[in-house]
């Protein structure tokens, strides 16, 4: 299915827009066929074209109505890559999406984000498409202080797995916006349009992040779930040899352990102990070092040898600035 849509897609591309360069669409699609089976779309038309559907209203800005595109439209098991920005709007939904090593059922409905590189697998077990998709590229809020501040907002580094679930009112909410996005769309463009827009987006955005700290609050018992993992994760860590083969436990080893990205959890332990990943691995660290001093004869070079430090005034430094005692004198005060 892959190759028959590359296919297609080359023979859209020469008719409509390339008659009289051949070869080199030969050449680029010969390439694609070798980047291991993705599917990058560059544009927003170019999106609509594979969808189906009329062209967009905007070149830069777009709303989907999923219900109204077939579910063959990505075959399975091909990695897509989008050059611009998704937030997905899905009431309810029957099936499942892989991203990585998890997936994410929508059957609660919710809203999910993706940023643009981001690379993601079409539904595996799935009867139809539900819910609408907004769809903007990075150059429409570009010369807007939201081009400046979007990577602020954590859940576009989240992943699909990490979707955003919504009660009832908050389903309203995100509806009339999506509603006055779809109207401002549909209005004929004038000076004010993209003003209009880069607010109503900055507006959606704003309540995704009130409603992310919401969920935060009330899935509190599945949090700290993760806490515990987190910590038997550190433990077995450090009690085993990994600590001596690699090094300092990373904000990646322990994510990709999880099976959560680096932002989600980075927020989800900010949200329940004050303190991001890394803060909180090094915490972890320090514990363990207090043990070791409290506990062991061991040096003080040796213990930051085991704890995977590779130079023991790394250790030193990092400890002092945690407890205001040096190694050294931690122990002493502890004799």
């Amino acid at each position: 299915m892959g190759k028959l849509l590359i296919g297609l897609l080359t023979k859209l591309t020469q008719t409509l827009l390339f008659p009289a360069h051949n070869k080199v669409i030969t050449f680029v699609t010969r390439k694609m066929q070798r980047q291991a089976n993705i599917n990058h779309i560059k544009s927003i038309s170019q999106l609509v074209r594979i969808l189906g559907l009329p062209a967009p209203l905007h070149p830069l800005i777009a709303l989907v109505d999923y219900n109204n595109v077939s579910i063959d439209v990505f075959p399975r098991g091909q990695k897509t890559s989008f050059d611009f920005y998704k937030v997905s709007f899905k009431p309810t939904f029957i099936g499942q999406i892989k991203y990585g090593q998890a997936h994410y059922d929508f059957e609660e409905g919710g809203l999910a984000f993706l940023k643009p590189k981001q690379i993601v697998y079409p539904p595996e077990d799935i009867e139809s498409y539900e819910g609408t998709a907004l769809y903007f590229h990075p150059d429409f809020i570009r010369n807007y202080p939201l081009g400046a501040t979007i990577n602020q907002y954590g859940f576009f580094s989240y992943d699909v797995s990490e979707a955003l679930f919504l009660s009832a009112k908050e389903k309203e909410i995100i509806a009339s916006l999506f509603a006055i996005i779809a109207n401002e769309l549909h209005n004929n463009i004038d000076n004010f349009s993209q003003d209009v827009l880069v607010s109503q987006l900055e507006l959606l955005l704003n309540y995704s992040n009130r409603f992310y700290n919401r969920q935060f609050i009330t899935r509190k018992a599945i949090n700290h779930d993760i806490v515990t993992s987190l910590d038997n994760l550190l433990h077995i860590y450090f009690e085993g040899e990994k600590s001596l083969k690699n090094g300092l436990p990373s904000v990646k080893y322990i994510s990709t352990e999880l099976q959560l990205s680096q932002r989600y959890l980075s927020d989800m332990l900010s949200s329940l102990t004050g303190l991001n990943t890394q803060q909180y691995i090094q915490n972890a660290i320090i514990e363990r070092a207090k043990e070791k001093l409290s506990m062991t004869n061991l040096s003080v070079s040796e213990i930051a040898y085991e704890l995977g430090f590779e130079h023991s005034q790394s250790f030193s430094k990092l400890f002092k600035t945690k407890t205001k005692l040096s190694p050294l004198e931690f122990r002493q005060s502890f004799n």
